[in-house]
């Protein structure tokens, strides 16, 4: 058995509101987040601080844990298994307000233990304050100024309920966030600081609304001077996520650049050959690219830029490429244009430019802006609501 190293220390707006309130803020339901921290893993490592219990899926104690013990969590058929102890979903619960080993992390709350295929599920049922803490010295630097993590506190949890709020509405979901950038990034105690719980204590139980209804608080690192409509990423028009000037000229990815070969493109954007060039057919109002037409000497294809970022490796559509020929003559183009040899990929921002820059809001903490008046310029027309 691994030994583990103990873990350091408008009209109907109200009415709208009320249903709010109801759907959020009802014991048991608001307090309590499901994170994701493996999925499908052949085995994962669990464990607690202090004694814990391990309990089946009814919440009957079938076994104990040592503390500071990691076991193996393995899938059978039909559930999982935990130092012999079996069924189709287990848990393991501290005592004495301990903290929860899983896979090479420690978390607060318990961990939830069910297959899914043919591997093992481990999910942190953790206090939404608590997970917040953590969630901000991830997604944050935690020296950065006050404001900018309050602003990103109540943005985090309102954009973690909105996740429960859709996850509870589909039967058996397991969980309601992923611990990655799919979600927001979560790593347990070890991202948990003095300058976050301060922030996440500040603004307890503060969410963001727009006509009494929960805002999908999205947010990215860096428009690159400009934030976007919804409609023009998403299919969906949110009045909420609007276009407006950012506060981001300090950010490391403000600008940005890269250069790949003929060859790398090719491979990366294959089925027309060699790339001559490429096209914007479509782009946002802030120019990012919405589809690009990809020419090749065999043909060409459209691409969203979506994909296109992702196929490339970029960190935003906000981009222009310039093919760059080769200085020496080529025989083989018989007259022809000379292919270009590489191409130089000029970009600005990172992330998708949907509500808050986070670097906007630390522009704006910089400059004296309060953390309500940071979240009501990147979501417009909201309303900062605090939970009963």
């Amino acid at each position: 058995m691994l030994q583990l190293v103990p873990p350091t220390a408008k009209g109907n707006a109200w009415w709208l509101s009320l249903l709010l309130w109801i759907a959020i803020a009802t014991p048991g339901l608001a307090t309590q987040l499901r994170v994701a921290i493996v999925e499908g893993a052949s085995q994962v490592s669990v464990g607690s601080s202090t004694p814990a219990k391990i309990l089946d899926g009814a919440g009957r104690p079938i076994g104990e844990l040592k503390p500071l013990t990691g076991v193996p969590a393995r899938p059978i058929p039909g559930g999982v298994s935990v130092v012999g102890r079996q069924a189709s979903r287990l848990w393991i619960q501290p005592s004495n307000g301990g903290e929860v080993y899983i896979g090479d992390r420690w978390y607060r709350g318990r961990v939830q233990l069910a297959r899914i295929g043919q591997g093992v599920l481990a999910v942190n049922h953790v206090d939404l304050e608590e997970y917040l803490v953590s969630v901000l010295g991830k997604e944050m630097y935690p020296t950065w100024p006050q404001e900018a993590l309050k602003a990103q506190a109540v943005a985090a949890r309102s954009f973690a309920l909105s996740r429960r709020q859709t996850q509870i509405k589909r039967p058996g979901s397991l969980f309601d966030v992923r611990d990655t950038v799919s979600s927001q990034v979560y790593n347990g105690v070890a991202s948990e600081f003095p300058s976050t719980q301060a922030a996440v204590a500040a603004t307890r139980g503060q969410v963001l609304t727009y006509q009494g209804r929960l805002v999908e608080a999205v947010f990215h690192s860096t428009s690159g001077g400009y934030t976007e409509n919804s409609e023009n990423v998403w299919s969906s028009v949110k009045p909420y996520l609007r276009a407006v000037p950012d506060f981001d000229q300090e950010a490391p990815n403000y600008q940005w650049s890269v250069i790949l070969t003929a060859g790398q493109l090719k491979q990366r954007l294959p089925g027309v050959g060699n790339i001559v060039a490429l096209r914007p057919l479509r782009t946002t109002p802030q120019g990012r690219i919405m589809t690009m037409q990809v020419i090749g000497d065999r043909g060409s294809r459209t691409i969203k830029g979506g994909q296109l970022r992702s196929a490339l490796g970029l960190k935003s559509t906000l981009f222009s490429v310039t093919p760059q020929a080769s200085l020496v003559a080529n025989a083989s183009t018989k007259g022809r244009p000379a292919l270009p040899q590489s191409f130089i990929i000029s970009g600005r921002g990172f992330g998708h430019g949907l509500g808050m820059s986070q670097w906007g809001a630390y522009g704006m903490a910089k400059q004296g802006y309060t953390y309500s008046q940071i979240l009501q310029h990147y979501y417009q027309g909201i309303t900062i609501t605090t939970l009963p």
